[in-house]
């Protein structure tokens, strides 16, 4: 099932939906994760494998991390090959001053804000989606 791929109507159905929690990003040397850690996300670097876990499973597990996030699902099925929508929200956001990392999954995009900022990064989402309409 392809994703949709026209800006506009991304924008329009962008539909943000902030879940409950707290995350963090940790990075993990060995790549082995300890039992009962459930991963959101994961990426490889040369450094190691960075994960994004709840925040109380990383405090669990005794791993260190410096950011602890909201997590923002966009729930508009984008296309991996849209162009623009990332660029679209980044800019609204860092217009706001908020800071955002984005993973982004087969159907949706995923937004991490600072979790001080979670409420207001919402507000600007639904405003940039009401302004596409």
């Amino acid at each position: 099932m392809a994703g949709e791929t026209a800006l506009d109507t991304l924008l329009r159905s962008m539909s943000p939906h902030l879940n409950d929690g707290e995350y963090v990003f940790c990075t993990i040397r060995d790549g082995q994760l300890p039992q009962g850690c459930e991963v959101i996300g994961s990426f490889r670097e040369r450094e190691g494998l960075t994960v994004i876990l709840e925040r109380r499973q990383a405090v669990r597990a005794g791993f260190n991390f410096d950011y602890v996030a909201a997590w923002i699902t966009l729930n508009v099925h984008s296309a991996l090959a849209a162009v623009g929508l990332t660029a679209a929200f980044a800019s609204a956001l860092g217009r706001a001053g908020i800071s955002c990392n984005v993973i982004a999954g087969y159907f949706h995009d995923h937004l991490f804000v600072g979790q001080a900022d979670a409420e207001r990064a919402m507000t600007v989402l639904e405003q940039l989606a009401a302004g596409a309409e």
